[in-house]
C-alpha cells in the first residue's frame, strides 16, 4: 500500500532519518516524534494510517504509548525494539501492537511488515461470509460490526480478520500457519505467540466466559476453530 501516512516514534535520530528517507522514497507520508508523549500529540494532529513505535524511550515508554493509542484507535501499530525475548513480544502484543520487529532490522523487512499491517485495513474488500448470527453473538462482516450479549464490541483489524478467517472455515480446525499467513501475510508462519495473544484478546471480547470459550476453541497441536452450533446461521 503506497501513499500511507506513517508516524515514526523513536528517540534515536539516525533511526528516524533512515526510516523517513526509506518510507518517503516508497511513496509514504512520514511524520516523526522523539518520545511517547510527543507521539500521542503527533498522532492526534497527523492522523496516521500506521505507527512505528520504539519500545525503549525516555519518559513514556513504548508499551504505555501503545496502550494509549490502542485505547482510542484501531490503527496498525508495529513495535520496534532491541529486545527479542518472547516475554517482551507478548507484552507488546498484549499492549495492542499488531507486529514486532527487532533492531537491527533490514528496511526491506520493515517495508514487508508495513505492507502486511496495512493489507487488511478497515474497508478492504474481502470475500467470505457476510454475517454470522447466534443467540448471543452477531458478526456483520460487511460493516465490520460485532455484537456480543447485546453489546457492541470493538475489534482491532487483526482481531477482526482472525475472527473472519475462523468463521470462514465453517467449524473446521484451522492450522496455526494458515491463520498467520491469512491474517498477517505469507512471510509469517512460525509466530505462534502472536496467535496465542490475539486469540486471548478475541475470547475476552466475545466470549461470556473466556476461560471456557463457546466459540473460539483450541485444537491441540493443530490450531483453532470457530464452533458453529445448530441454532446459529452463517450467510
Amino acid at each position: 500500500m503506497s501513499g500511507a501516512k506513517i508516524l515514526v516514534v523513536d528517540d534515536e535520530p539516525q533511526i528516524r532519518r533512515m526510516m523517513r528517507a526509506t518510507l518517503t522514497s516508497s511513496g509514504h507520508q512520514v511524520d516523526e516524534a522523539r518520545t511517547g508523549e510527543e507521539g500521542l500529540e503527533k498522532f492526534r494532529e497527523f492522523l496516521p494510517d500506521l505507527v512505528l513505535l520504539d519500545l525503549n524511550m525516555p519518559g513514556m515508554g513504548g508499551l504505555e504509548a501503545c496502550r494509549a493509542l490502542r485505547s482510542g484507535s484501531d490503527v496498525p501499530i508495529i513495535i520496534l525494539t532491541v529486545r527479542n525475548a518472547e516475554k517482551e513480544k507478548v507484552e507488546a502484543l498484549d499492549a495492542g501492537a499488531d507486529d514486532y520487529v527487532c533492531k537491527p532490522f533490514g528496511m526491506q523487512e520493515l517495508l514487508a511488515r508495513i505492507r502486511a499491517a496495512l493489507r487488511r485495513a478497515p474497508g478492504s474488500p474481502e470475500s467470505g461470509p457476510q454475517r454470522f448470527l447466534s443467540e448471543d453473538l452477531e458478526i456483520d462482516f460487511a460493516s465490520r460490526r460485532v455484537r456480543a450479549r447485546d453489546k457492541n464490541i470493538r475489534l482491532t483489524p487483526k482481531e477482526f480478520e482472525l475472527l473472519r478467517h475462523l468463521v470462514m472455515r465453517g467449524g473446521n480446525p484451522v492450522p496455526h500457519r494458515e491463520l498467520l499467513q491469512a491474517v498477517w501475510g505469507p512471510d509469517y508462519g512460525d509466530e505462534t505467540d502472536y496467535l496465542r495473544v490475539f486469540i486471548n484478546h478475541l475470547r475476552k471480547k466475545i466470549e461470556a466466559d473466556p476461560a471456557h470459550p463457546k466459540y473460539v476453541l483450541t485444537e491441540p497441536w493443530v490450531g483453532y476453530r470457530f464452533a458453529i452450533s445448530e441454532d446459529s446461521t452463517t450467510e
